[in-house]
């Protein structure tokens, strides 16, 4: 898929996951953070987006870290769906 499709995609879902009824995706910044930063999400909604990315693209989020790492923001979370569907 390619990138930009992808982040688009990306924030769709996650307006749905997180129920987040007041931000279309045009309101979220691909290298906004996730966490500390306008969108306000929390642990919860953390968790919310691990769901996603293994419910819609079959990833397993298997440490913390690792989702520190993925959950940056939209750039990393697509990147990182990109790498692991090459391998």
């Amino acid at each position: 898929m390619e990138l930009e499709k992808l982040k688009c995609k990306l924030k769709e879902q996650m307006i749905e996951y997180l129920n987040l009824l007041d931000i279309t995706p045009e309101d979220i910044k691909d290298d906004e953070p996730l966490f500390g930063g306008s969108l306000e999400l929390d642990s919860i909604d953390s968790l919310e987006l691990i769901i996603l990315l293994e419910r819609e693209y079959g990833i397993k989020i298997n440490s913390t870290a690792e989702g520190r790492k993925v959950l940056t923001d939209v750039n990393t979370m697509a990147d990182y769906i990109i790498e692991k569907s090459k391998g």
